[in-house]
Order: C-alpha cells, then sequence, then structure tokens
C-alpha cells in the first residue's frame, strides 16, 4: 500500500489525510502546528497557522465563472460532507443554523436569484429571499438559507483525534521545502507520494498573506450574518458555540505583515455590526469581548492550486493550497480533489511499471 505524507495540519490538510485514510491509504501528516484549544494557542507565534482563528462558515454565492462554478461544487459537497459528520459525531463541533446575506449593492447574479434555481441549482436549502421591511438601512438585497458554522478549535481537534484512532501517523516538525521529506525516515516507510496542503505553496510567486482582523466576543447569536458594504469592505459575524463565543469581522488586508490588533478597528467592527443585527447585542445593549484576533491567510492569485507536479525526476507532489478565506467551505471538495489526483496518479504509475515489467519479460 502506497505511503502518502500530508504536509499541514490545517483544515485541508487534516480533510485531504482523513479522507486518503478512509480510502485505505497509509498517511502521515507532517506539520510545525497541530490543532489545540484556543486558550493555549500564542496569537502571534501561530499568527500563521489560521485555521484555528477564523470564523468558519459556509456562505453559499451564487457563480457566475467557471471557476466560481467549481468552488460552488466544492461546497456543496463539503455541506453534504458536514451534514453526515454532524448526525454521527454531534461532539464535532459543528452546527447547522441559518444564514443571513445583505448587500448594499447587489450584483446582477443576486437579483436574478430566485427561490426556483437557488433551490434546484445551487443546491441552497431553506432559501427565502427578504422582504424590504426586513433589511437594515442601507441595504438593498437579503436572504436566509440554511448553512453550518463550526467552531474551528473543537473540529480540528475532532480531525485530527479521527485521524490518530483509525491509524495515522503524526510527526511535528519544520518544513523548509516540500522535497525535503522525500529523504526523511518514516515508520510507514518511504514517501511515494506528498500532499502539499501547507496553505504558503513554498515559493510560488502567486501566493501572498492577507491580513484579517476580527473580534471574538462572548455574545450568543442564532445565526451567521453577512453584510457586504458598497464600499467592498465585510461586517459579518459567525458564532462559534460549543462555548467557542462568536467572531465579529472583518478586514482584508493584503500583503500587511502587522501582527497586532488595532483598537480602532475593533471598534468600527462591533459598531458596524450592531448596527447590521443590534439583536447580538445583551440586555445592556453591548457586546462582552474576549479576544482580538489577527490572522494571515494565505492568498492565491488565480485561485486554488489543485494539481500534481512531478519534481526532481520522479517525485510526486499533488498541490492543494491557495484557498484565502474558503477553506473551511471548500474543505471536502478540495479532499475530493486530492483523492481523485492520487488514484490518477498511481493508476497511471501501475501502468507503467506493468508495461516495463512485460517489455523486460521480452
Amino acid at each position: 500500500m502506497p505511503h502518502i505524507v500530508v504536509l499541514g495540519a490545517g483544515v485541508i490538510g487534516l480533510s485531504s489525510a482523513l479522507h486518503l485514510q478512509s480510502t485505505g491509504h497509509t498517511v502521515t501528516i507532517v506539520a510545525r502546528d497541530f490543532p489545540s484549544g484556543s486558550e493555549t494557542i500564542d496569537a502571534q507565534a501561530q499568527i500563521n497557522y489560521t485555521s484555528p482563528w477564523g470564523g468558519a462558515h459556509n456562505r453559499l454565492v451564487p457563480p457566475s465563472s467557471a471557476a466560481e462554478e467549481c468552488e460552488h461544487a466544492m461546497s456543496l459537497r463539503t455541506f453534504d460532507h458536514m451534514r453526515a459528520v454532524q448526525t454521527r459525531h454531534p461532539e464535532a463541533g459543528i452546527t447547522f443554523m441559518k444564514g443571513i446575506e445583505y448587500l448594499e449593492a447587489p450584483s446582477p447574479a443576486y437579483l436574478a436569484l430566485s427561490e426556483e434555481r437557488a433551490r434546484t441549482e445551487l443546491g441552497m436549502r431553506g432559501f427565502r429571499p427578504l422582504g424590504k421591511a426586513e433589511l437594515p438601512d442601507g441595504v438593498e438585497w437579503g436572504c436566509e438559507y440554511e448553512t453550518w458554522c463550526v467552531n474551528p478549535m473543537v473540529y480540528c481537534a475532532f480531525l485530527l483525534r479521527r485521524f490518530a484512532i483509525l491509524g495515522g501517523r503524526v510527526l511535528r516538525r519544520e518544513v523548509r521545502d516540500p522535497r525535503e521529506i522525500f529523504a526523511w525516515a518514516f515508520e510507514a516507510g518511504p514517501v511515494d507520494v506528498l500532499v502539499n496542503a501547507s496553505g504558503v505553496g513554498f515559493g510560488d510567486e502567486n501566493v501572498f498573506i492577507t491580513r484579517g482582523q476580527t473580534c471574538l466576543v462572548a455574545n450568543p447569536c442564532p445565526a451567521t450574518v453577512t453584510r457586504q458594504n458598497a464600499d467592498g469592505s465585510w461586517t459579518f459575524c459567525v458564532p462559534r458555540n460549543f462555548d467557542g463565543g462568536t467572531i465579529i469581522g472583518g478586514t482584508k488586508e493584503p500583503n500587511n505583515w502587522d501582527p497586532n490588533p488595532s483598537p480602532e478597528v475593533r471598534e468600527t467592527l462591533l459598531r458596524k455590526f450592531a448596527a447590521t443585527y443590534p439583536q447580538i447585542l445583551d440586555r445592556e445593549g453591548k457586546f462582552t469581548v474576549m479576544k482580538d484576533i489577527v490572522g494571515r491567510r494565505p492568498t492565491r492569485k488565480g485561485g486554488i492550486r489543485l494539481e500534481k507536479e512531478t519534481v526532481d525526476e520522479n517525485k510526486t507532489i499533488i498541490h492543494a493550497y491557495g484557498l484565502g478565506g474558503r477553506g473551511y467551505e471548500l474543505s471536502w471538495g478540495v479532499a475530493d480533489g486530492v483523492a481523485q489526483l492520487l488514484s490518477e496518479h498511481l493508476e497511471s504509475s501501475t501502468s507503467w511499471y506493468n508495461a516495463q515489467a512485460g517489455e523486460a519479460k521480452l
């Protein structure tokens, strides 16, 4: 049985490792950072390990290009998987709840979104357009639908535990170049294929970081709410549940390496969300702030890199990175893609070796 090494223990690495493991492969995860409780994570030392920091939810966006069509299919695959996991493992940190969308300047794709198309073509369960009286000031269009949120700390730890109890191995180590892993000695034997789910891409000139600042509050919220402002900024909340508080966000700042949260930005985020969804405030009309969060999302020009590469003549790497802020939303769709690429590679390798063996006999 081939030995597959997955580089990275974020949501993409963990999902891919579990999926490959479920198809019978021997899998080892190599990573510098692994899931742990938010109470013990060093915010600045692990700022580049983005999976624990975000508000992890699913937004079903009407696709308007071939790339968006592909991502939408991945999001639907992930939706179905999350439903199945939540049913079998209520402890996994997944909550199904209402998603609310508010748009100040909706595109034609949103304005043309009927209940029939949302249900039949886009797979949006429970879709309902909102009436004018239900929209906050300044919002031109809105809807609600069924979606999911996860508590990242609980969910990622669940995935890692599942991987371990099913026989997976882990190795904590920092990697400077994925190719070095092929030379390491593993308990499971030599590396046959490496899955690069590192996020950063290691020298990919199309990858850049996007700084995001959010605020974690103790206030519960019964829905995940997203508002797209006319200036291109976003106002949102993502409930974590499982005693994880609620994320209020957020900023998207390309190539900003500042690790320090801004108190002024925090106040702006809280003020804007309170105006959008005042139901979240406590009886005194306040937020209970738990912490400011700054994370760096590896983002990629051109979108996801999901492809096979041969390096050093005969070493195979399957790349799975560059999702920006959509790692959780697309995670199981990406894992499917990784499994498909691996299957195609192993089939072609077997055919080649069989052909070589046939020629040798002749």
